[in-house]
């Protein structure tokens, strides 16, 4: 339990910190920017496989299309999450990028209901009430909706619903995805680099190491989320990741400078009544579960 605790402690501490990763590389294009995150992912993860010898299921994995054509599916949505979050943050919209993680929990229960015909309890669905009420409140002040916050929502949820379908765990579907995903990314890299147009080559050493570390920047969390999940409760892992969007948006506040006014607090704080209603529900149904496991041991 306490390791578990530490991974996702560790996983989640590391995603609240991606703004200044990205920050510092504000230089760089997006779009260029998310080919190389690709890129170097998928080196990564390889070296991964090498030093564990973890071959054997990746042919088999090939050469299933229905599979493949499912992990083609998420490797896009991935990457649209990639991109959108890369060019919110360095576009200055790092704190309306925190509220697409914060929206993220109630996004996957909806999806639960309306793809896994999973029920929902009451209190569920006040909480889904309230979160839409407060994405209501800042599109009519605002003039728009919060289009970065459920983009990112939205897209992180449907890979999630995805991924939770799927035949593979962590590594081996990382690994199919970022596989399906480095041809696009090369051949990006190719056109801009023969144009001219590609800032790597053009950058500073210290530049270009941070885009490779791109790699282990993106696959150690995951790695540490998969590691987590399986030592402790799902409804202990979801009140862990709030320490994402937290640290996202206190850095947007406190060392980008970005705004926070009464009508974000308004709009930010009824989604945060609806994430603790949420909190509550998810916790009591663990515990009356426990409770129900332990008269079972009892009775027999």
């Amino acid at each position: 339990m306490n390791s578990g605790i530490a991974y996702a402690l560790s996983a989640f501490v590391m995603w609240g910190l991606f703004p200044v990763y990205f920050k510092t590389l504000h230089q760089i294009p997006a779009l260029e920017m998310l080919a190389h995150r690709m890129a170097w992912s998928l080196v990564f993860i390889l070296g991964v496989l090498i030093v564990r010898h973890h071959w054997s299921w990746l042919r088999p994995a090939l050469r299933d299309r229905r599979l493949v054509a499912r992990f083609a599916a998420s490797a896009v949505l991935l990457s649209a999450n990639w991109g959108i979050y890369i060019w919110a943050v360095n576009a200055g919209h790092i704190v309306e990028a925190s509220l697409g993680y914060f929206i993220n929990p109630l996004i996957n229960v909806v999806f639960g209901y309306a793809f896994l015909r999973e029920r929902l309890r009451p209190l569920q669905w006040c909480a889904v009430a309230i979160a839409a009420l407060g994405v209501a409140w800042l599109t009519w002040q605002n003039g728009t909706p919060p289009w970065i916050s459920l983009a990112l929502a939205a897209t992180f949820g449907g890979y999630g619903l995805l991924r939770k379908t799927a035949k593979l765990g962590a590594l081996e579907g990382l690994t199919l995805e970022t596989v399906l995903l480095f041809p696009v990314a090369i051949v990006y890299l190719t056109i801009i680099g023969l144009a001219g147009a590609s800032h790597f080559g053009h950058a500073s050493l210290g530049v270009q190491l941070l885009l490779a570390a791109a790699g282990p920047i993106t696959a150690v969390p995951l790695l540490l989320f998969a590691a987590a999940a399986r030592r402790i409760p799902l409804s202990m892992l979801g009140l862990i990741q709030y320490v994402t969007p937290t640290l996202q948006l206190l850095t947007g506040v406190l060392i980008y400078g970005e705004p926070f006014g009464s009508v974000r607090a308004v709009g930010y704080g009824a989604i945060w009544v609806a994430l603790a209603l949420y909190s509550l529900e998810g916790l009591r149904g663990t515990l009356a579960a426990a409770r129900a496991a332990r008269m079972a041991r009892v009775v027999n």
